[in-house]
């Protein structure tokens, strides 16, 4: 086949697939989990209940997808702010910055859809979410070793503790009522990353 027919074909097997993500979180958010189906996903699409089969078997496993893409599309918001900025310690705060942000954002959005809890207690970690997550501690160890190594924070502890820290400290800004509280967080959790006077 040529080159251009199987770019075409992949491009509609990816919009099929971005569709049914999108669709099915919708209708999870606005119905709840169990009054979605694959027949009420396919239709709501606009595909046939067979196409939609060959690619997802069931409901949980085009929600573990979107799940997936989910994380996918944080941690390349991550890498992305992390690679436009070039001092080590500005680029660590940006990076805490946007962290705390996608927590805080991504939880106040959730609470406005009636069934966003279900969604989050059917989403159990999983491989991919166990990839994702070492992947995010990774990123965050090597700011912070450079970091370090730049002296703009302490280097009594470990990066890779550090790293945990951060991680576990940002994570209440899913807590927080707004981007200003988030925000202070970081500050604050900046503030323990410095060197002891």
């Amino acid at each position: 086949m040529p080159k251009l027919w199987n770019e075409t074909i992949e491009a509609h097997r990816q919009s099929v697939r971005d569709a049914t993500l999108d669709t099915t979180a919708a209708l999870v958010a606005e119905h709840g989990l169990t009054s979605v189906t694959m027949s009420r996903i396919a239709e709501k699409t606009g595909i046939g209940r067979a196409t939609l089969y060959k690619y997802f078997p069931d409901v949980e496993a085009i929600l573990s997808a979107w799940h997936e893409r989910q994380i996918a599309d944080h941690l390349a918001q991550l890498a992305e702010v992390r690679d436009r900025v070039d001092d080590s310690g500005e680029r660590l705060e940006a990076v805490l910055h946007a962290y705390a942000l996608i927590h805080q954002q991504r939880v106040q959005h959730h609470r406005h859809e009636p069934h966003g809890t279900e969604l989050a207690a059917l989403l159990h970690p999983d491989e991919h979410v166990a990839r994702a997550q070492q992947h995010l501690r990774d990123m965050f160890t090597d700011l912070l070793t450079q970091a370090a190594q730049a002296g703009a924070i302490r280097t009594d502890v470990a990066p890779d503790e550090l790293a945990g820290y951060c991680l576990h400290a940002l994570t209440a800004a899913s807590n927080l009522p707004s981007a200003a509280a988030a925000h202070r967080l970081v500050t604050v959790t900046v503030a323990g990353l410095r060197a002891p006077q």
